[in-house]
């Protein structure tokens, strides 16, 4: 399918002026701390040098974690006066019918206010025809938009594979009432937090994130990462690649996140014993691939290549 760059919906970056007030339709942030910050650990062993330097440079950091370390800050961002504007960003939210029917329909589900998919698309252009700038050649204002457009790409790429982040029912799951590990919450909730916590196993961040990029290059639990970048990957053609992966995403709510329906897991007991048992793998696929994506993603903004 080819998408029209001529329907694309996004902000940009800096919009300090907006006052629009958006109603949230997302309560939980997606994949949680841990989440976030193990894609972007695992983001970091795959970029090239040459990638870490200029996303080192945009950040305006030296550190171990540069990635990591601003991996939520998307989430934080939002809830700021400054920052409501962002809030649609972070999702895309499909009009479909789980479990009878899974599917992402960029225009009639990217809203006026956009989406991750626009967002993705706009922050991708943004640091493909500014990164290339010297330092020294940029006043303050254009580096805090190459500042801000690298954190936010690292950030959504990582939303867009959360399933729930790529779904409208029940505001994303947000309205599902359950039970996990004793504590009354809502799906959308687990997925991002519980699930991924009980994954890890008490590893913090950078421990899971090298446990799993162990099993990336030991093709572990069937991996393949060449499957993983069928399809079309291409800076030149953003919208296409962004609603392939939210589409992936998108149809375990079918597989798994709801595949028994609504009551099925409102009723099913404590979600932290069977439900975790049958669907923990989507959690661990979907954040590898989100860090392994990342990674290559960055290294073809920066260089062209996938391999940088």
């Amino acid at each position: 399918m080819h998408y029209s760059s001529t329907t694309i919906r996004f902000r940009p970056v800096l919009l300090l002026a907006f006052t629009l007030s958006f109603s949230f339709t997302k309560l939980a942030y997606a994949w949680g701390s841990l989440g976030h910050e193990t894609v972007a650990w695992i983001a970091q062993s795959y970029v090239s040098p040459a990638t870490e330097s200029t996303i080192k440079a945009l950040l305006e950091s030296n550190r171990t974690d540069y990635m990591a370390n601003v991996s939520t800050w998307a989430d934080s961002y939002r809830y700021t006066s400054e920052g409501r504007w962002t809030a649609p960003l972070h999702y895309i939210d499909a009009n479909d019918d789980p479990p009878s029917s899974c599917s992402v329909d960029y225009a009639r589900d990217c809203g006026d206010a956009g989406c991750s998919v626009s967002a993705i698309v706009n922050y991708t252009s943004i640091l493909l025809n500014g990164h290339h700038r010297p330092s020294s050649s940029r006043n303050a204002s254009s580096a805090a938009v190459l500042k801000d457009a690298a954190r936010f790409i690292i950030h959504f790429i990582g939303d867009l594979h959360q399933p729930l982040h790529d779904e409208a029912l029940d505001v994303g799951g947000n309205t599902i009432n359950v039970t996990y590990d004793g504590e009354d919450t809502n799906l959308h909730h687990i997925w991002d937090t519980e699930i991924v916590e009980q994954l890890a196993d008490g590893m913090d961040a950078h421990e899971f994130a090298e446990n799993l990029t162990k099993s990336i290059e030991a093709g572990d639990y069937g991996w393949n990462v060449n499957g993983w970048l069928s399809g079309v990957v291409s800076v030149n053609n953003t919208l296409a690649t962004a609603m392939e992966w939210a589409s992936e995403a998108n149809a375990f709510v079918c597989t798994d996140v709801l595949q028994e329906g609504v009551d099925a897991v409102e009723d099913d007991g404590d979600l932290s014993r069977s439900y975790y048992e049958a669907h923990y793998d989507v959690a661990r696929v979907q954040i590898a691939k989100a860090g392994y994506r990342l990674g290559i993603w960055l290294n073809l903004i920066v260089t062209g290549r996938m391999d940088g």
